[in-house]
C-alpha cells in the first residue's frame, strides 16, 4: 500500500506589533462605524465647551464668582428737574428765608411756623418754637393786666394814649430792623423767644396787637371795647393752642383754621363775657358809656309789629347773660376764623369782635 504523503501543518503567522500611534486607528478601523453624536460625545471637551457649562451652572458659587467679577452699575445722577406739578416751593428753606427781598413767608399759614431762622427757636423747640409758651404768656398777660386796670376804674381814654405811643416807636423799630440787617440779627438774638419765625421777614405780631387794641379802646365804648381786648388775648391764645394739639383730627375750616380751635375760642368767649358782665360789671360797678346794663330789648319796630308793650319784650338777669355770652363766643370765634385781606389775627379780632358787639347792642339794648 503506498504510503500517504504527509500534510504540513497549518504555518502559524504572527502579525508585526503595530506602533503606538497606530494602535487607536487599528482599534477602530477593525469596530463598526460610530455615528457623529457617539463622535462628539466621546470628544475632549474644549475650551469653549467648558465655558458654556459654566455659564450653565446653577451652582451659587458660580452665581457669587460671576456677580463679584461683573462691574458695578454707575449710580445715576440726581433728576435736578421735576415735574410741573411737584415743582418744590423752598417754604422751609431757611437760606431763601433769610434774603432780604423774600416774602413768602406772609403767603402761607403763620401756625406752626418754620424752624431754623431764629437760633433759640432750635435750642428750645418745644418750650418755644412749638408750643410759643413766652409769646402765649404775654399774650396772655394782657388780658389781665386790661382787667386789672378796669378794677381800678381807669377811664379807656387815658389808656389808647398810652398803646399809641408804645405803637410808633416799636413800629419804627420794626422798619429799621428790615433796613439793616445787623440790626435784625440783633433784634432777633434779643426777643427772638417772642417772635414766630415767620415774622422774621414779616412784621412783629406786638405791632398788630398794639394797633388792635388802640383801634378798640379809641372808638367803641368802654365795655365794648374791654371785652374786645379780653377776646383777644384769650379766645387767640385758646384757638392756637387747642389748634396745634388736636386739630390734625378734626376738619379744617381753612388753611391754618381748624373746627378744634373754633371751638376753643367759642368756648373761652362765652366764660370770658360771663365773667366780665357776670362777675367784674357788677363789682366794680357800671359806667355811663356802658352799652349793656344786664337787659336785652326786643326792637320797638318788632314790638310794634306784634302789638307788645314797651314792657314786653324785655330780658334781663341771667337769661340776658347768657345770651350775650354766647354771642359774644359766637363773634370770637368767627373772627379768628375770618380772613380779611390778609391781615393779622391780632387786629381782625379785636376789631371784628367789638364791631359785632357794638352792633347787637345797638339793636337789643
Amino acid at each position: 500500500m503506498a504510503q500517504q504523503p504527509a500534510i504540513p501543518p497549518t504555518p502559524r503567522v504572527t502579525a508585526p506589533t503595530p506602533a503606538p500611534a497606530e494602535s487607536t486607528d487599528k482599534q477602530e478601523s477593525y469596530f463598526a462605524p460610530i455615528g457623529g453624536s457617539i463622535t462628539k460625545r466621546n470628544a475632549s471637551p474644549s475650551k469653549f465647551s467648558d465655558e458654556r457649562a459654566r455659564a450653565r451652572s446653577r451652582s451659587p458659587k458660580s452665581i457669587v464668582t460671576n456677580t463679584a467679577q461683573s462691574p458695578p452699575r454707575p449710580k445715576k445722577p440726581p433728576s435736578t428737574t421735576s415735574p410741573p406739578n411737584d415743582t418744590p416751593n423752598g417754604h422751609l428753606s431757611p437760606s431763601s428765608a433769610a434774603s432780604s427781598t423774600s416774602s413768602y413767608w406772609r403767603t402761607i399759614s403763620r401756625s406752626p411756623s418754620p424752624l431754623g431762622l431764629i437760633p433759640i427757636h432750635r435750642s428750645f423747640r418745644l418750650f418755644i418754637h412749638r408750643h410759643e409758651i413766652p409769646r402765649k404768656a404775654l399774650h396772655l398777660s394782657i388780658g389781665f393786666f386790661t382787667l386789672s386796670l378796669y378794677s381800678r376804674g381807669i377811664s379807656q381814654h387815658s389808656i389808647h394814649p398810652w398803646l399809641l405811643g408804645a405803637l410808633i416807636p416799636i413800629a419804627s423799630v420794626d422798619y429799621l430792623r428790615h433796613t439793616f440787617p445787623t440790626f435784625n440779627r440783633f433784634y432777633i438774638r434779643v426777643l427772638g423767644a417772642l417772635m414766630r419765625e415767620s415774622e422774621v421777614d414779616g412784621y412783629n405780631g406786638v405791632i398788630w396787637y398794639l394797633l388792635g387794641a388802640w383801634t378798640v379802646l379809641r372808638f367803641l365804648p368802654k365795655d365794648v371795647g374791654v371785652m374786645s381786648v379780653l377776646l383777644l388775648s384769650w379766645c387767640d391764645t385758646a384757638a392756637s393752642t387747642v389748634g396745634r394739639l388736636y386739630g390734625r383730627y378734626t376738619p379744617r375750616i381753612r388753611r391754618g383754621k381748624s373746627l378744634a380751635g373754633s371751638a376753643a375760642a367759642m368756648g373761652v368767649g362765652v366764660l370770658t363775657a360771663g365773667l366780665f358782665w357776670g362777675w367784674a360789671v357788677p363789682r366794680y360797678g357800671y359806667d355811663e358809656g356802658f352799652m349793656f346794663n344786664g337787659e336785652l330789648k326786643v326792637p320797638e319796630v318788632v314790638r310794634e309789629a306784634v302789638g307788645w308793650k314797651s314792657s314786653e319784650g324785655v330780658l334781663g338777669g341771667w337769661a340776658a347773660l347768657s345770651v350775650v355770652s354766647v354771642w359774644s363766643g359766637f363773634v370770637a370765634s368767627a373772627s379768628e376764623v375770618v380772613d380779611l385781606f390778609g391781615w393779622d389775627d391780632n387786629v381782625i379780632i379785636p376789631v371784628l369782635s367789638g364791631i359785632g358787639l357794638w352792633g347787637f347792642f345797638k339793636v337789643f339794648c
